[in-house]
């Protein structure tokens, strides 16, 4: 088996990439193709007889089979004599046969693709739920969103045309090897014309892998472009920029169009010169045997034929194949983008967090970016139940400061202490669950406000109790009980039947039902009106006591009641205090208080 891998890997690397999932399966299909085969070649044989009886009505010797004359000499060695009749009812039991497990094959193959396509799509969705959120938001999110729409479903097509061309080699290989059996002679000139021909075509297939693979990071491209496009069309509309915005996407479709149409160019060139080629060596092959060798026709007719199928094979090997090459970039971007987001999957503990019971500690942090450094020897220590505020100017790295608490990131050097335990030693994700994250951007799903909240959990009595019960805690659940739907009230996109304040009433539910322990305000309140924030935060400091909460917050008004708030400068903390021993001790708070209030 490790023969198999190897042999694979080396020398036949995507059939070594679909056999990872596949496994045994491909050895099924290839046996499937050659029972195929074998029966057409038998069934195309049984030609041979029938032209004999155009000279003898009634009896057929077989000579001109050749090396398949076992055939009929197996028929009459079971006392039977080659007539009409039965010739014509082999005929129809070996292709009626054939057909019966071609459509085997078929369906056969439908599942594969099937399968294959759910595997690589389930492994690259747990895979990337895993990887680094360092990671992530250095990512190229055009090719993140390509890759796992638009790329898998290239990718699924490319296993499609590679599968047809193992398959479409394998009835070439049997037709020839019938070929061979009959007439070795002809079947060697015709096997070093073809192959001589096919020299031909390595430049254009060549040719058409690189338009393949500039079609994919065109699409990349592309699709991050479009992001932006609808993301910030408000600011595109109001400032008139969307025509030039739009030249610049224009640039990208047409890098994308020509990519593609030098893929149907080269696809053209395959297909039209493919047969009057192979026609060509086998008239010549046909004239050397029968004028300067002073072969029989005989055998080369019935050779001709299995030839004739096994062209046919050729031609559809190579549609196949250049088909597959026209899609091969996105496989090859398919298979580096899982080899990379494998390689940055982040590293995790044994131990579980039930819930929050002491504290969270930070021992001498530090991070960088790119060798930026972001945080510089933070030590905090937070109690269960504290409200702690970060405050700063930007970049001063108090949202990545609050990452970390979230176990988003780990920390370059230093220790994080969850309870005592070191956060490398922590199943960070049963921590995670402990954790309610609310953002200035709120996420809505397109789905009933109970859906939003629960976020689709089954709608019985235990499940509905705790949902009214966080409405309530939001302050939101007068607004759900005036909708005519009620919880059923579907939000729309990114919850665009709601105002703000809603928006964010209805995020905050969703995290009190999660039943938390930390609750994290990451400038929630910064895109709301005034009066909007004031109602949000009131909501918030009826959470006080019950939950741990960390607010960055922009507007310094807002955390006026947290129990102790850090000050934060170019990645150090300068001062931690409340909010009326900070006015009197840190300048640096002090002069954003005063220059909130002007």
């Amino acid at each position: 088996m490790n023969f198999i891998k190897q042999l694979l890997s080396n020398y036949f690397e995507n059939l070594a990439y679909f056999y990872k999932y596949l496994r045994y399966r491909i050895f099924v299909m290839i046996l499937l193709g050659v029972i195929v085969g074998v029966l057409d070649g038998f069934g195309l044989a049984m030609f041979m007889p029938l032209l004999e009886m155009v000279n003898d009505s009634k009896q057929a010797s077989g000579s001109s089979l050749g090396n398949l004359s076992f055939l009929v000499k197996g028929i009459q060695a079971m006392g039977f004599s080659l007539s009409l009749t039965l010739v014509l009812v082999i005929m129809i039991f070996f292709f009626l046969f054939k057909g019966i497990v071609t459509f085997i094959a078929s369906i056969y193959n439908a599942i594969l693709r099937r399968f294959f396509i759910d595997k690589v799509r389930n492994q690259l969705l747990s895979a990337f739920n895993e990887i680094k959120f360092k990671y992530f938001v250095t990512s190229d999110v055009g090719r993140i969103q390509n890759t796992m729409s638009v790329e898998i479903e290239r990718a699924s097509a490319a296993f499609y045309n590679y599968a047809n061309t193992l398959q479409q080699a394998i009835m070439v290989l049997v037709y020839v090897g019938f070929a061979f059996f009959v007439d070795i002679r002809f079947a060697v000139l015709v096997t070093v014309g073809g192959l001589l021909s096919n020299y031909l075509y390595k430049s254009i297939y060549k040719k058409t892998k690189g338009a393949s693979q500039e079609f994919s990071k065109d699409s990349h491209l592309y699709q991050g472009q479009i992001i932006q496009y609808v993301s910030n069309f408000k600011y595109l509309k109001a400032t008139a920029l969307l025509d030039v915005y739009s030249n610049h996407l224009r640039k990208s479709i047409d890098a994308i169009e020509e990519s593609r149409f030098r893929i149907g160019k080269l696809s053209g060139i395959v297909g039209s010169a493919r047969e009057p080629i192979l026609i060509m060596v086998v008239a010549i092959v046909i004239l050397i045997q029968t004028r300067l060798l002073n072969a029989s026709l005989g055998p080369i007719l019935i050779s001709l034929l299995f030839f004739y199928r096994a062209l046919s094979s050729l031609m559809n090997l190579q549609n196949s194949y250049n088909r597959f090459l026209e899609l091969v970039g996105s496989l090859d971007n398919l298979i580096a983008f899982q080899k990379e987001i494998t390689h940055e999957k982040e590293l995790n503990g044994t131990i579980t967090v039930e819930k929050l019971k002491s504290s969270i500690e930070l021992k001498e942090v530090c991070l960088a970016y790119d060798q930026v450094d972001i945080l510089k020897n933070i030590t905090l220590n937070i109690t269960k139940n504290e409200t702690i505020a970060f405050v700063g100017e930007s970049g001063s790295g108090k949202t990545t400061l609050v990452n970390i608490l979230a176990g988003l990131i780990p920390a370059d050097k230093g220790i994080v202490l969850i309870d005592g335990q070191n956060r490398t030693n922590l199943n960070i994700k049963t921590y995670q669950k402990k954790i309610g994250y609310i953002t200035q951007d709120p996420v809505i799903f397109s789905d009933t406000i109970f859906n939003n909240v629960t976020l689709w959990a089954e709608p019985n009595a235990t499940n509905i109790s705790r949902f009214i019960d966080a409405l309530q805690k939001a302050a939101i659940a007068t607004f759900v009980n005036e909708q005519p739907l009620g919880p059923e009230t579907i939000l729309g996109n990114d919850g665009v039947n709601l105002s703000g304040g809603q928006k964010q009433r209805i995020s905050i539910a969703r995290e009190l039902y999660k039943d938390i322990d930390v609750l994290i305000m990451d400038e929630a309140t910064s895109a709301l009106d005034s009066e909007t924030e004031r109602a949000i935060q009131q909501s918030v400091d009826a959470l006080k006591g019950q939950y741990t909460i960390f607010m960055v917050a922009h507007r310094l008004s807002t955390i006026r009641n947290a129990d102790r708030i850090v000050v934060m400068s170019k990645g150090k903390i300068e001062q931690i205090g409340s909010y009326d021993d900070l006015l009197t001790t840190s300048p640096l708070f002090k002069k954003m208080i005063t220059l909130q209030e002007l």
